[in-house]
């Protein structure tokens, strides 16, 4: 069982047979993540997991006779990685940010303590983008997380510590958050199952904000299955968020397990001109159109679909994102929120105070936050973030109509497999490109998945991206079932 690639139905089954126990198999793991070097945790929670597991373990034997209550507690005994974007109350939550270096919020994301409350354990809190804004993980303020499998290269953003940890062995899943592309990219680019559900589906009550209108929690996971349970376990509507939908959720972990090949008779899967263009990398190219073929010679239906205001998502997701997180971080000013440091208190103008406070953003956080302030500023509301927000609505209104023709909607999930730490860091555009694919669904409130479809030639993961209708995760998880079973993943 030791850091093999194991589903939580193939733990459970351990559980079952005596040859495993949740404290055994916590231990492990944090064996694991201590001999690492990928740097993918910030914060570990090693004596409240460890007593969490300890817990686990007297309950599966004297409550439960040995056996996994799977219907009460369908994650019980699993441990999973928490993006340091979620809060748990008396964890110290940073946001990968020195402006958040000693913050310790005395509440729970609800997402978390749904999945405690089902029989998890939370490892501890994984590394990031700073306030989740990047693509590749290297903007984080305790530095860049390492690809599980090649040291040289990122495991995508915002979410790389995630993508990293799960794909790496650290623990059996992950919680990732998705603005624009922030779990499907690094979960392509890891080589696992990113998963960001319809805009509403999860509470985002406890998830530190960055664009209130895009940001979503979501699962990262060795399966479709996994993810499918996970998400199942997180969703429904929310007192403590006010976005949360009242729309009833699915048996979507018994839809995944039921799911064969032969359930892509009939499928229609639409494929967008606008995702095939110049520029994509030829091996990610014929990976994707390889597995279409797939999908044909199994019995779908392959419709070409048109999404006009494609070209207009990155121009358009760059304004709406930058202006909401110019909003939500000016939260952050040393009095309300953010680090005082002993320079500030030493300043003689509230000015200078703010100086000395907001200096603890890094790079990419000021550069969004200024852009964001721009957009809103007086005179520019209307050019910029009114008019971004109608193109938005041309953009869902796109989806919309493809839906009419077909059941979900399959593309590349980047351009590229994972590039080289440093590739790109210094080219803000050509970073943003990088979720070219993946921002469109974002834009519309979609749920979407990353599913590992091959490799390149140096090893590198290519992920297929499936966009499905609104509030049809079940469609979503189908067709992510069968791609992965035709790739000759996780049967």
């Amino acid at each position: 069982m030791k850091n093999s690639m194991n589903t939580i139905q193939e733990i459970h089954n351990a559980f079952d047979a005596g040859t495993l126990t949740p404290l055994e198999l916590t231990r492990t793991y944090f064996e694991t993540i201590k001999s690492s070097n990928h740097n993918a945790w910030i914060t570990l929670c090693e004596e409240r997991a460890l007593k969490q597991a300890e817990e686990l373990t007297t309950d599966l034997k004297d409550k439960h006779g040995g056996k996994v209550p799977r219907e009460a507690l369908p994650l019980f005994g699993i441990p999973l990685g928490i993006k340091d974007v979620l809060t748990m109350d008396g964890v110290r939550t940073t946001c990968a940010s020195k402006m958040l270096d000693n913050y310790i919020p005395p509440y729970t994301a609800t997402a978390v303590i749904k999945l405690e409350h089902a029989g998890a354990i939370s490892l501890g809190k994984l590394n990031m983008d700073e306030f989740a804004m990047g693509s590749s993980n290297e903007n984080s303020a305790y530095g860049s997380v390492l690809h599980p499998t090649h040291a040289d290269r990122v495991p995508g953003g915002s979410s790389g510590g995630s993508g990293t940890a799960v794909a790496a062995h650290h623990c059996v899943a992950a919680l990732g958050t998705d603005t624009g592309g922030s779990i499907r990219l690094p979960a392509s680019f890891c080589g696992i199952v990113g998963m960001k559900p319809t805009y509403g589906r999860i509470s985002r009550y406890g998830q530190i904000a960055f664009a209130s209108s895009l940001d979503q929690i979501g699962p990262m996971a060795k399966s479709v299955q996994d993810a499918a349970l996970l998400c199942q376990v997180m969703a429904g509507i929310d007192a403590k968020d006010s976005t949360t939908a009242d729309v009833e959720v699915g048996d979507w972990f018994q839809t995944a397990i039921k799911t064969k090949i032969d359930d892509a008779k009939g499928l229609r899967v639409g494929v967008p001109k606008e995702y095939f263009i110049d520029g994509i990398d030829d091996e990610v190219k014929n990976a994707i159109e390889s597995m279409i073929q797939k999908l044909k010679s199994e019995g779908a239906e392959i419709v070409p679909v048109t999404l006009p205001h494609t070209e207009f998502a990155v121009s358009t997701y760059y304004v709406i994102a930058v202006s909401e997180a110019s909003s939500n971080l000016s939260r952050y000013d040393g009095v309300r929120f953010g680090v005082r440091p002993s320079e500030a208190m030493k300043a003689v103008t509230l000015v200078d105070f703010y100086k000395k406070v907001r200096s603890n953003f890094g790079a990419e956080v000021k550069r969004r936050i200024i852009l964001g302030t721009f957009a809103l500023s007086s005179g520019f509301y209307d050019a910029y973030y009114r008019k971004a927000a109608q193109v938005r609505r041309l953009m869902r209104t796109d989806f919309e109509n493809a839906f009419q023709q077909v059941d979900v909607i399959v593309s590349p999930v980047s351009p590229s497999t994972a590039f080289k730490l440093g590739e790109k860091s210094k080219d803000p555009l050509k970073m943003y490109l990088t979720d070219i694919f993946t921002i469109p669904a974002s834009m519309a409130g979609l749920p979407a998945m990353s599913v590992p479809v091959a490799t390149d030639h140096q090893g590198l993961s290519i992920g297929m991206h499936l966009i499905a209708p609104r509030f049809k995760e079940e469609i979503l998880i189908k067709a992510g079932r069968v791609v992965e079973l035709l790739a000759g993943g996780v049967k």
